[in-house]
């Protein structure tokens, strides 16, 4: 069974989109930090650090993924956050303190609604050109 998973969440993610794998990405951060949180709340301290690690990997790639020649000041921005996420939750980490994750979660929503949005306009721009 556990096969299966992996083989259709390893060819989804060969057959996705580069919008799609930026959406799959912070997906699982959101994910992991949720558990992060309720590791924290459930005082399994190795879970918490096996998810915030998780997370911050995932922060880490996004953050090596950033073009500023191309992306400019949203670039910039996003640089900060992602620093803002990995600052924040090394201190949730060794402070075992779940308030810290709580404030990456907002964010990692927030980017993951905007993201959402603005591919939703590229495609819906993209029909509409292709219509034209």
């Amino acid at each position: 069974m556990s096969y299966g998973l992996g083989a259709y969440k390893k060819t989804s993610v060969e057959t996705a989109s580069k919008e799609q794998i930026l959406l799959m990405l912070y997906q699982a951060a959101i994910k992991n930090c949720k558990k992060g949180i309720e590791a924290i709340e459930n005082k399994n301290i190795a879970k918490k650090g096996e998810y915030i690690g998780k997370m911050q990997d995932i922060i880490v790639e996004l953050s090596n993924s950033l073009d500023f020649e191309v992306g400019g000041d949203v670039a910039k921005e996003l640089a900060s956050l992602y620093d803002y996420i990995l600052y924040s939750s090394t201190q949730a980490n060794i402070k075992i303190d779940k308030t810290h994750l709580e404030g990456c979660l907002r964010v990692l929503n927030t980017l993951y609604d905007g993201w959402t949005e603005a591919i939703k306009q590229i495609k819906t721009q993209s029909t509409n050109t292709k219509s034209a």
